[in-house]
């Protein structure tokens, strides 16, 4: 079973919301009325779109608070190369 086009928009509108980015949302917005979403459908993904995003970021809140900052990064704390993606921006200089 193949998800319908309304449907893989409202998960879009989701995703463009935990990403922080604001043209995705608004493209995807556009996209999901012209598959038929309703807007409560809509104000719905938006929603669980921030709670997760709230989530991850609570996660990190977490993650920072118990990194020791005042002695470095040691070599089993570093990432792996597969865990750091320089290409897309992550951990760039």
């Amino acid at each position: 079973m193949k998800l319908d086009n309304r449907t893989k928009e409202l998960i879009a509108i989701g995703a463009s919301i935990t990403a922080n980015c604001q043209p995705c949302l608004k493209y995807h917005i556009s996209k999901a009325i012209e598959n038929g979403a309703e807007e409560y459908e809509i104000k719905e993904a938006i929603e669980i779109g921030k709670l997760v995003r709230k989530g991850s970021a609570s996660k990190m809140d977490i993650f920072t608070a118990t990194l020791n900052i005042s002695h470095g990064v040691t070599d089993d704390e570093k990432p792996k190369e597969e865990e750091c993606n320089t290409e897309s921006g992550c951990c760039k200089n």
